[in-house]
């Protein structure tokens, strides 16, 4: 499996001066859709949109999609569940957009619905922790209900090779979910920090399982999460590993120093869009 060394020595050469970039990035913006309502799920949330630069000036062109779990953390500090402690995603992006370390890409940041959001985030009911087993009706929601919204309003490549899934904990969770229970849908998925451990790691045999092609899949964890966190990450890698699925469309990246928390993530954003959406080359 390559170990995302690509994509770190991209990030040691902006570290260190190295990179041509530009010095003034232009910005995307932010789209909301307010109190948009699942009959699947029965309940209600908002939904918030970036668009990349450019958007607005090329009506011709389309984008590749990543949605987004827990839509509150990812772009304004006022709405994260600690206020002010957010991922900064759309900074991240723009970064990586304006020095074409990615290519633009729409992100749709689906805001969790609060005490709902660990049963529709896991894949089974855990008796030992009474609760989930929703994954499904969620990917519902997320396939047949949110997905044609925004293919409508935006202008989205809406095909599944140009679609993915990304979340932290519990989302890096569900993402994994998505891709291995719908190829159709999405191709690619970012599973930060996933939580492995639900169920007994339940999601491993969904990987064994799997008969579709192989995503194009982010994964990494934070050296100070735990040692379940850790261990259930390195289970994944491994598993991973053993399907085979060792070249350039799979990247494992332990974070020596990272922990469980918005900060964290948001270090590794702007790696994590640039592995989904390399650049095009022309």
């Amino acid at each position: 499996m390559r170990e995302i060394s690509e994509t770190l020595r991209s990030t040691f050469r902006r570290a260190l001066g190295l990179e041509n970039r530009r010095t003034n990035v232009r910005p995307g913006r932010l789209d909301h859709i307010e109190q948009f309502e699942s009959a699947i799920l029965g309940n209600i949330r908002d939904v918030v949109v970036y668009l990349p630069a450019g958007y607005d000036e090329h009506p011709e062109r389309r984008y590749p999609v990543l949605y987004m779990h827990d839509g509150q953390n990812l772009f304004e500090p006022d709405r994260a569940f600690v206020p002010g402690n957010h991922w900064r995603l759309g900074e991240a992006a723009d970064q990586a957009i304006g020095n074409r370390t990615a290519e633009p890409m729409i992100i749709v940041g689906v805001d969790n619905a609060g005490e709902a959001r660990i049963d529709e985030y896991t894949p089974t009911h855990d008796p030992e922790k009474r609760a989930g087993g929703r994954a499904a009706e969620y990917a519902r929601m997320m396939i047949e209900e949110l997905k044609p919204l925004i293919d409508a309003r935006y202008r989205t490549l809406h095909d599944a090779s140009h679609t993915a899934a990304g979340g932290s904990s519990l989302g890096g969770l569900n993402s994994l979910y998505l891709v291995l229970h719908h190829p159709e849908v999405f191709s690619r998925a970012a599973a930060m920090s996933p939580s492995i451990w639900w169920h007994r790691r339940v999601i491993l045999k969904d990987l064994q399982t799997f008969a579709g092609r192989q995503p194009r899949l982010w994964v990494d964890i934070g050296g100070r999460e735990g040692s379940e966190a850790l261990e259930g990450a390195r289970a994944l890698r491994d598993a991973l590993r053993a399907r085979g699925w060792a070249n350039g469309e799979t990247a494992y990246h332990e974070d020596r120093r990272g922990d469980h928390s918005e900060r964290a993530w948001a270090a590794r954003s702007r790696p994590m869009l640039e592995f989904l959406f390399p650049p095009v080359q022309l």
